[in-house]
């Protein structure tokens, strides 16, 4: 199939291809659109707001700190450990102004997922939540950590009110552990000392590292994604093309729940909505829905990400369907799969269709989208991106007929470097350019496509990525286990769940027991939820455990 026969499907002024050497790297861009915006709110956080001109201030004090008092260079890896805080896009667009790579990282890890991810990026430093700081004390020793930066919840929230916050948190909520990092640096102290420094400019070239973003495989532990400044720049690019012609610059407010350490919030939120001067709400914990309602009755927004759990949950708290959506343009799910009850609900309270986007963080994150002018939810996952080539590539290696299921072959400038320090997992995935994403798809006629199947063990939950591999080997760690499988089950609520499959040597363990292990090792939404003892495991001849076969075959 060529390319040409997709242009019918791109809708009214989105362009074919974009350039994705518009900027030479993140800082670049920041600098403009910080300056042509530096008026308008860029950041909403718990009431507390933030100008684009006071980010870029801030954002360079940070910077100044960074490389002038604690000796960062450019290249060297910096670890950001927050949950959705103003802090957030400060230490971010600090880090890459002074010529950092940013390696972003899940406030909820346990020690042993942060000790990996620190080890194997090399990181230098990390900015984290004093929440979990006592996850990072029980491992900094055997990382490459040199400095470290707390924060308070209440930190950039000014007078008052942070002292509140941070003092509710502490000591009335009681969620901030003890812990020991003596020599700890405060963020705000960091800033006010960074006021009085210079940052000496650092040419940051479309090369150069911007992320080591981490995602799982169906191998191993978690892999660095390598991810350009001109891979990042790309495809915000190709984020705004395809929605360039429904946003409106100075006046857009988009509702900002996923976590931004996520590829998909990052690139859809906080850069790519940078271009458009518009405001983002951070919401800090949006699993309080009936808090994340009534802070949305606050404002009119005019847009909202999320994963398909998220829309469905807000669709079913109370007075969610009272608030006022006269202004909403654009809702956009990735992640996961949109299910068609949540979208056609979704549709039907808010009068807003629920576009689907497909990306993965080998792609910075988005391969395709939904048209923004898509009159209903039709199941695809839309249109490829601007500038970005797709093959369905069958079990014979040929290209597939139209209708006809093969895996997803990615090609364009958002497409990944590779794997950090992993030449041999690179090459499993990057054939002269193109990735494959291990997911089966479908395309009709007019250019949209389908996900209909994975190629890979996979599993998601909530739009997080799961890898098999990861939870049985903490499985097997017990000693009273000799083997777990683990897969993927449908799950209303989630998605999917995780459910593992357990051959056990010791007669008195059950799944509490079970379960209570993982807890210790994994992120809540990777602990199986259900367990099932079996007697012997579905292997090959070779004795390769053959998970499919365990998985529940369709009526």
């Amino acid at each position: 199939m060529e390319k040409f026969w997709l242009e019918k499907s791109y809708p009214p002024g989105v362009p074919f291809e974009i350039n994705p050497d518009k900027y030479q790297s993140i800082p670049e861009m920041f600098t403009k659109y910080t300056s042509m915006h530096r008026e308008n709110t860029a950041y909403i956080n718990m009431g507390a707001e933030i100008t684009y001109s006071e980010l870029a201030e801030q954002a360079t004090n940070f910077a100044a700190y960074l490389q002038q008092t604690l000796g960062f260079e450019k290249g060297d890896k910096f670890a950001i450990m927050l949950p959705n805080t103003l802090q957030y896009p400060v230490a971010l667009f600090g880090a890459l102004l002074a010529g950092l790579t940013v390696v972003n990282v899940n406030p909820l890890y346990t020690s042993r997922e942060l000790q990996h991810q620190l080890k194997d990026s090399d990181a230098k430093g990390i900015l984290i939540i004093e929440n979990f700081a006592s996850t990072l004390e029980q491992v900094i020793d055997s990382t490459n950590v040199k400095h470290v930066i707390l924060t308070g919840l209440g930190d950039r929230l000014g007078g008052l009110k942070g002292i509140m916050v941070n003092s509710a948190v502490k000591y009335i909520k009681k969620m901030v552990p003890s812990f020991s990092l003596p020599n700890a640096l405060k963020f705000n102290a960091v800033l006010k000392k960074g006021k009085n420094l210079s940052l000496t400019p650092v040419t940051v070239n479309s090369e150069d590292l911007a992320f080591l973003q981490y995602t799982g495989g169906t191998t191993g532990a978690s892999k660095g994604v390598m991810l350009t400044h001109r891979n990042m720049i790309a495809n915000i690019e190709q984020s705004n093309a395809m929605t360039g012609p429904v946003f409106d610059n100075d006046n857009e407010f988009m509702v900002t729940a996923l976590p931004l350490y996520h590829i998909f919030a990052l690139n859809a939120n906080c850069l790519s909505f940078l271009c458009y001067g518009g405001k983002n709400l951070l919401i800090t914990n949006p699993r309080d829905m009936p808090g994340f309602v009534k802070e949305l009755a606050k404002y009119p927004f005019t847009a909202i990400t999320g994963v398909n759990t998220l829309f469905n949950g807000l669709l079913h708290t109370e007075g969610f369907d009272k608030l006022d959506f006269s202004q909403l343009k654009v809702a956009l799910g990735g992640g996961m799969s949109v299910q068609r009850p949540v979208a056609e609900m979704w549709q039907k309270v808010t009068g807003t269709r629920l576009l689907e986007g497909y990306g993965l963080t080998e792609c910075a994150p988005m391969v395709s989208m939904s048209p923004y002018n898509q009159e209903e939810y039709n199941g695809t996952i839309g249109i490829p991106a601007a500038s970005t080539d797709i093959r369905l590539v069958t079990d014979e290696g040929k290209d597939a007929e139209f209708g006809e299921p093969g895996e997803m072959w990615v090609k364009g400038p958002q497409v990944m470097q590779g794997y950090y320090n992993r030449p041999d997992a690179t090459a499993e995935v990057l054939e002269d350019g193109w990735l494959k994403t291990g997911d089966i798809a479908t395309v009709d006629t007019d250019g949209h496509f389908t996900i209909v199947d994975r190629k890979k063990d996979m599993i998601i939950v909530s739009g997080f990525n799961v890898y098999p591999n990861e939870i049985e080997e903490v499985i097997v760690m017990h000693e009273g286990i000799l083997e777990a499988a683990a897969i993927g089950i449908p799950c209303e609520a989630t998605g999917e769940l995780v459910k593992v499959y357990i051959v056990k040597t010791d007669p008195e363990i059950d799944e509490n027991a079970v379960i209570e292990h993982c807890h210790k090792y994994l992120t809540n939404y990777k602990v199986p939820k259900q367990v099932e003892f079996i007697d012997e495991m579905p292997k090959t001849n070779v004795g390769k455990i053959l998970r499919k076969e365990l998985r529940p075959q369709p009526a």
